[in-house]
């Protein structure tokens, strides 16, 4: 039996929103850094494997802040380069 198709298609993937969404994650993910949000303290934080991985766990947070919304920077950053409100 073939299975229902979606009343819900969602639109195909914009490069250009998508390049504009990577930049502020790359950007919040260094402004997480210098915020001093590199890692963990106290008993389990510090230690060569932490300085060598943080910048993994601050990539990912900055990923997800950016799915959820972010800053609105990659809003700004697709519409100066000629990106047009095609999702609105």
């Amino acid at each position: 039996m073939i299975p229902p198709v979606s009343s819900a298609i969602s639109p195909p993937p914009n490069p250009l929103r998508e390049k504009a969404q990577e930049l502020e994650a790359a950007f919040l993910a260094e402004m997480l850094g210098h915020a001093g949000l590199d890692g963990l303290s106290g008993d389990f934080g510090g230690g060569a494997g932490e300085e060598q991985f943080s910048s993994f766990l601050r990539a990912e947070q900055a990923k997800a802040m950016v799915q959820k919304g972010g800053i609105g920077l990659s809003e700004s950053i697709y519409r100066a380069m000629g990106g047009t409100d095609d999702h609105a």
